[in-house]
């Protein structure tokens, strides 16, 4: 499904900045996987979703989507394959847009523009029973612009458009991080929901270590740009916070980010 093999991504190579983000990374995922990713500060797992997604490019490795080589693609040509959340929850949506309008951008991610009506009867009627399913009161809301939103209703509507049309990945990237605790609450239970029902294969970025047990079915750690640590479903049941604070403590020097201690 997902094949991400040894890649490597340095930033400022051959100067006193230089960084090695990944390090001959590889990982997996089978069709409905959902894997949660945890590390320390500068560990590269935003940069991991950024290679899967096109936003950079690897210097060495190998990414392939359904066996296909995605490597040249640019950022845009594999938006019919990713859908993707961010931890801004301005990042996801156009604000000054209508929410109806988002939508139908999202429901139009990488297909092929052609002419016709904007919008259709029947599609305001689907965006209307998707955004039902948010418990917020946004399908009275079509005609409103995004930017009124909260940041919790903004952060909703972006995961409802990530997985619009199925994409084939889904990346989510600290997305609730930017939220209080009971936005951050009702995102991660709807994400939930949506990958469960849309057996969407998913990669989540997250700073929450309860969050990173409860959500998926698999879990990896990140250190200075490699996979230090990895539990299939089995093993990631037995998990507990202290538990993976032990594995982490296992890695010389490392700290974890101070946030991951939040519940």
């Amino acid at each position: 499904m997902l094949e991400i093999s040894n890649i490597s991504k340095t930033f400022f190579p051959n100067t006193v900045n230089e960084r090695k983000a990944l390090v001959d990374l590889s990982l997996n995922l089978n069709e409905g996987d959902f894997v949660t990713v945890i590390g320390s500060n500068g560990a590269g797992k935003s940069t991991l979703l950024n290679a899967v997604s096109g936003r950079y490019t690897v210097d060495s490795g190998n990414i392939e989507v359904d066996g296909q080589r995605v490597n040249r693609l640019k950022e845009y040509q594999r938006a019919k394959y990713i859908g993707r959340v961010f931890q801004d929850p301005m990042a996801g949506t156009a604000p000054n847009l209508t929410i109806e309008q988002n939508l139908s951008l999202a429901l139009r991610r990488g297909k092929p523009r052609g002419l016709g009506l904007a919008l259709t009867s029947k599609q305001r009627e689907r965006f209307r029973e998707e955004l039902k399913a948010l418990e917020l009161g946004l399908e009275n809301r079509l005609p409103a612009k995004v930017g009124l939103l909260s940041g919790g209703q903004r952060q909703a509507l972006s995961l409802l458009m990530a997985g619009f049309t199925h994409p084939r990945i889904l990346l989510l990237d600290e997305h609730t991080a930017a939220l209080d605790p009971q936005r951050a609450e009702l995102v991660s239970n709807l994400t939930e929901r949506i990958v469960s029902q849309g057996g969407l294969t998913t990669l989540m970025v997250t700073h929450n270590m309860e969050q990173a047990l409860h959500l998926g079915n698999r879990l990896i750690m990140m250190h200075e740009g490699r996979i230090v640590f990895q539990a299939s479903e089995e093993e990631k049941r037995q998990l507990t916070v202290p538990l993976l604070l032990a594995e982490f403590a296992k890695i010389k020097g490392a700290m974890l980010d101070d946030r991951a201690l939040l519940a």
